[in-house]
């Protein structure tokens, strides 16, 4: 059911610094910030030759990267995001399997401008999973 894997997100306090890292130390290209006030976050994206690393700031007090972060004060890895081809058929094979879709269960529009859900950490070995439709 899942294709390939689209990209690794990691929370971090200030994707400024963090996107300074990526790009100087280790010569990636990195995108611009771009806020999702939808989700919550401001992201960048590293591109690598074949998947990208996702970096999450928090935006707003209410985000889920302010409360992850809270946790995990120096950021850490956050969720996988795995592509599928139909993504109403796959929430809909999962539910039936038992998994638990967060929030309402309906996709939302995601960074790439691609529905997405999310799949609950303790039905994917402690791993938050996104799901984003190809």
């Amino acid at each position: 059911m899942i294709g390939r894997l689209n990209h690794v997100a990691i929370a971090v306090k200030n994707i400024e610094a963090a996107s300074a890292v990526y790009r100087g130390s280790l010569g990636a290209k990195v995108t611009a910030p771009t806020p999702q006030p939808e989700h919550g976050v401001t992201v960048v994206f590293i591109e690598l030759p074949n998947t990208k690393i996702e970096l999450l700031e928090p935006l707003g007090a209410d985000s889920p990267i302010a409360k992850f972060l809270d946790k995990n004060p120096d950021g850490g890895i956050h969720h996988v995001c795995y592509e599928v081809d139909d993504i109403l058929a796959a929430r809909d094979r999962l539910k039936a399997e038992g998994a638990r879709v967060l929030g309402s269960g309906e996709p939302r529009i995601g960074a790439h401008g691609k529905p997405v859900l999310f799949l609950h950490p303790k039905d994917f070995c402690g791993t938050l999973v996104e799901l984003e439709q190809a």
